[in-house]
């Protein structure tokens, strides 16, 4: 794969993620996606990853914006810089009660490419941030 089919696979997998495209979504990833959470766990495999969104898709509406996407000249590996722009629903254990609130945050993502599709997810954003937006939101 090169470094331009690598920034096309990341773009169509932020792009499907937007539309809320979530078959497109994950027939992007390997059969075995490794899926390290920000400040969480680390998940191996589609059927994880699926629940992991569907999780998130109840408890968030989440779009991305100005994405910056970065690969290595063998297109094994890419990284992504983007905003998320996105209200709270339904309260995620363990964090702050949801009441729609709305945030803004900076967030970054790491991928590892193999045979054409992404096969690692690594996402960060500032958690403590996140916290302090819909405290006071």
């Amino acid at each position: 794969m090169s470094q331009q089919q690598a920034i096309q696979l990341v773009q169509s997998y932020y792009a499907a993620f937007n539309a809320g495209d979530m078959q497109t979504f994950a027939d992007l990833l390997t059969d075995d996606v490794i899926h390290d959470i920000n400040q969480g766990a680390r998940e191996t495999g589609k059927a994880a990853f699926h629940a992991f969104m569907q999780k998130m898709n109840g408890a968030y509406r989440e779009r991305l914006s100005d994405i910056s996407i970065l690969a290595n000249a063998d297109g094994s590996r890419a990284s992504a810089e983007f905003v998320v722009h996105g209200q709270y629903l339904r309260t995620d254990e363990g964090l702050p009660p949801a009441r729609g609130q709305k945030y803004r945050l900076s967030a970054g993502a790491f991928f590892d490419i193999r045979d054409g599709r992404i096969a690692r997810i690594t996402n960060y954003y500032n958690l403590p941030d996140w916290i302090a937006q819909v405290s006071a939101g």
